[in-house]
């Protein structure tokens, strides 16, 4: 049930931020040559943390100080072939990808056991890289499945192959075992709208994306006719007519983060009634599921439409549409016919990269997304030095205090609930590099040489890993990432900061930087994330991670009015002519943003313990914080790419993260001496502090 668990990942790292791909050095080269702290006095990045080479002097800080900070950077770099985007995320991104391509050659080098870990990783991943057996075997490791689907007759038949762990068929529904947010000291089963091939149902119905629609519509007929499926261009216009009949009744990208109107908890007996489009005892029974009794419906009336819609649509079509998307969700382990097509459409259509990745990087991903716990645990002996999470304890440890002394000074904020919010901080869980307990994979099977045989092992794996929680007691040891993932998360449910180790690294750490580049960098990260628990959404959580209203009325009312204040900066930005910024989407993490750096600095002005910050090269404390910040968030974007963004993401482009913040700290005002004529000037009662 691939929408199972492609739903249950997105759960794990609901409020996940940063970006999916990420940077090494300033020439975009992945450098694995840089010494840990533990070796070395020195700064990775410049003399004091910040690459000032980057600066562009020409540039007026008070107009663009995204590109003041990296504007010879941004001038000059070109976003190499293989990706869409390309910044500091993506050099950590590509140093990580080096570092476990070599952990995966090192387990299959020698003889390892069999079933053992090492053979696992071994053989998963020469599996998935030996391109020239997946091409010899052609279709035939798929064909059973293929023909399976083929044979389907009625929507009971349906519904059960869309609900097989294994298969990872496409379905209108997704679900996913999470903490219960009503109930935090139980797992219960989460259920989602799903079903479509394109991003989300702006690709259907705006106007914008008309020209994608079509395109899609080639690439559905491109993969049937590849399969020998006959007629496959009447197909494809069938199954994109039952996705877009789905994508009208799906939820907007931003009413989804409502979660007050996602939990809608519901008994078996009430599902099947308020859905009975579709045979939930039948789905149940494959999924695993037969014994819950309750369910939490995210999209209540979306998948009451879309279970109706699944009983109205031929049984004729869903074969074709199960068989089309089978193949384009396991396109990477079949032959390469089906790899380009899929490429040349979701890659180079709809965001823009010119050139696919190399077959090896696509394979560490692989073994990431399969057996990622067991390859982090490696990462994190030869590459997480322990000074690190030391020095990352304490300075989670100063960014709390900070928060906690603004609390007391909010002048929007009864004292009736600044009681409540200092409690909620007080139970805040960091989680700092790695997790206490790793991933068993003693029931995970690989077989070498089978790409297709192992994808379908991982989706029943992880499946079976995630059912097996229930009925049990909250696992407060479990990470919703990998330690070599460069991002970070805060879980509403457990109210908890995650930071893995790869996101350790500079220019977001570094041990031997400036103090106010590590504030201005993962400070202002960690300081992100705990405003996740105080952001529109977040804050709807207690301490406990209880979904609960534990604010005043007349709180809830100052803290929207800011937020309001907010959304109308964000509405106002357009990076391409007709994509504006919706501020909905975004407004989460541009309260992240906003609150994470003002509690950064609050907190370096805290470690300075009331000395004034020394003048490094001419740059100021406050200066080189700023500049910190902004070099966190240098990247450069194809068109297409920032499209999907606009469309997709919950987070602002870049040079939004940079501008739309700064703009609004009056510390910055005074770093950089902007005035009133300056492109980014707002008049101090229109720029917005909530936390």
């Amino acid at each position: 049930m691939k929408n199972i668990l492609l739903s249950g990942a997105a759960a794990l790292a609901l409020a996940a931020c940063g970006e999916k791909a990420s940077q090494s050095s300033e020439s975009g080269h992945p450098d694995d040559t840089a010494k840990s702290a533990a070796v070395s006095a020195a700064p990775e990045l410049g003399a004091w943390g910040v690459e000032t080479d980057n600066i562009d002097p020409a540039v007026d800080p008070g107009d663009d100080f995204y590109q003041y900070a990296g504007g010879k950077w941004l001038d000059s770099f070109e976003i190499p072939d293989e990706f869409s985007s390309y910044g500091a995320f993506t050099v950590l991104f590509e140093r990580s990808e080096t570092r476990v391509r070599k952990i995966i050659e090192d387990a299959a080098s020698g003889e390892a056991a069999d079933g053992s870990i090492e053979k696992k990783i071994g053989d998963y991943f020469a599996s998935f890289v030996d391109v020239d057996a997946i091409n010899a075997k052609g279709l035939d490791p798929i064909a059973g499945d293929l023909a399976r689907l083929a044979m389907l007759e009625t929507h009971e038949d349906v519904a059960q192959i869309m609900a097989d762990p294994a298969l990872g068929a496409n379905s209108f529904f997704g679900a996913f075992v999470g903490v219960d947010s009503k109930q935090p000291d139980r797992y219960i089963v989460y259920v989602g709208q799903s079903g479509l091939g394109l991003p989300n149902r702006d690709y259907y119905l705006d106007e914008k994306f008309a020209d994608k629609r079509a395109k899609y519509k080639d690439y559905i007929a491109r993969m049937l006719t590849l399969a020998g499926v006959e007629d496959a261009g009447a197909k494809a216009q069938a199954i994109y007519d039952v996705e877009l009949r789905m994508a009208e009744v799906h939820w907007e990208p931003a009413k989804r983060r409502n979660r007050d109107l996602t939990y809608n908890l519901k008994t078996r007996e009430e599902l099947a009634a308020f859905a009975p489009g579709a045979p939930w005892d039948a789905i149940l029974a494959v999924s695993g599921l037969s014994g819950e009794t309750e369910f939490v419906i995210r999209e209540d009336d979306a998948i009451q439409n879309l279970a109706a819609i699944f009983g109205e649509t031929p049984v004729a079509t869903w074969r074709d549409y199960l068989q089309f998307h089978l193949l384009r969700s396991n396109a990477g382990a079949l032959p390469s016919a089906f790899d380009e097509a899929t490429f040349a459409f979701f890659g180079t259509e709809l965001r823009g990269t010119p050139k696919q990745r190399e077959r090896w990087k696509r394979g560490v991903a692989a073994v990431n997304g399969a057996l990622g716990e067991a390859v982090g645990q490696v990462y994190v002996d030869r590459h997480f030095p322990p000074e690190s999470k030391t020095q990352m304890e304490a300075l989670v440890a100063n960014l709390r205090l900070a928060l906690d002394e603004r609390l007391n000074t909010l002048p929007w904020m009864s004292e009736e609930t600044k009681v409540a919010a200092h409690e909620k901080l007080e139970m805040f869980t960091p989680k700092i590099g790695y997790p206490d307990k790793w991933e068993d994979y003693a029931d995970f099977a690989v077989t070498r040489g089978d790409a297709y045989g192992n994808a379908k092992s991982a989706n029943a794996f992880g499946w079976n890993d995630q059912i097996s929680k229930l009925g049990g007691p909250i696992d407060k040891t479990e990470w919703g990432m990998n330690p070599q993932r460069v991002n970070a998360y805060y879980s509403p449910t457990r109210n908890e900061i995650v930071f893995p180790a790869a996101i350790l690294q500079a220019p977001f750490f570094d041990p031997n930087a400036d103090a106010a580049v590590n504030y201005g960098g993962i400070g202002a990260v960690i300081g992100h994330e705990i405003g996740h628990g105080f952001d529109d959404q977040g804050r709807k959580s207690d301490g406990t991670g209880l979904l609960r209203d534990w604010w005043t009325e007349a709180d809830a009312e100052s803290f929207q009015k800011l937020a309001d204040a907010l959304g109308a900066q964000y509405a106002a930005y357009e990076p391409i002519e007709g994509f504006p910024i919706n501020p909905k989407l975004t407004m989460g993490e541009n309260i992240g943003d906003i609150g994470g750096l003002a509690m950064a600095y609050h907190a370096y002005k805290l470690s300075l313990n009331g000395a004034e910050a020394p003048v490094i090269n001419g740059y100021s404390g406050d200066q080189r914080f700023f500049l910190a910040w902004a070099q966190v968030w240098k990247r450069k974007a194809r068109e297409e790419a920032i499209k999907n963004q606009i469309a997709t993401d919950p987070h602002s482009p870049a040079q939004y993260r940079v501008n739309g913040v700064v703009r609004n700290m009056d510390a910055w005002y005074e770093a950089f001496d902007i005035t009133e004529g300056d492109a980014l000037y707002l008049p101090p009662e229109d720029r917005v502090q909530i936390w």
